[in-house]
């Protein structure tokens, strides 16, 4: 009797960690498009010279208000922060690729500790996700909010 309730308790055992390894697997892969999705929404799209100009200097200040990290480039293509020193901070960049009289404006993020071996979840993924996310899917509104104001 007392065997059988031992491999019962065994198998609820092994049936809850089964559970908790299927609802974390379900958790980062939800995650991970939540990062694709936030990835698309930080691409912004200006009409002219005049207007680039003015949202890259506010992607530049953007980068610098949201990154842990000082600037170490920032020129007519590229802003980009240094690589974070510690664990869970969060460094954004961005890109200005020229297409016909305007561009496309690109805001990346990356965050130290989000990923382990083979891109496994990281001791500080879900704090890097909130970061991450909600920066880059504030960069447009960002945008779209200050260039209609002047």
């Amino acid at each position: 009797m007392i065997a059988v309730g031992l491999a019962a308790l065994a198998l609820v055992g092994c049936a809850s960690s089964a559970d908790k390894e299927a609802a974390r697997a379900n958790d980062f892969s939800h995650s991970e498009r939540r990062l694709e999705e936030a990835q698309r929404s930080a691409v912004v799209t200006c009409a002219d010279a005049a207007q680039c100009e003015q949202a890259w200097q506010l992607t530049k200040g953007y980068v610098t208000q949201h990154s842990q990290m000082p600037i170490v480039r920032a020129d007519a293509v590229a802003i980009e922060s240094d690589v974070p020193s510690s664990s869970g901070d969060a460094v954004f960049s961005a890109t200005r690729e020229a297409k016909g009289a305007g561009a496309t404006i690109t805001l990346y993020a990356q965050c130290r500790g989000m990923y382990g071996p083979e891109r496994a979840m990281g001791s500080d993924y879900d704090e890097c996700v909130k970061k991450i996310t909600t920066v880059q899917n504030g960069f447009a509104p960002f945008l779209s909010q200050h260039l209609s104001a002047n």
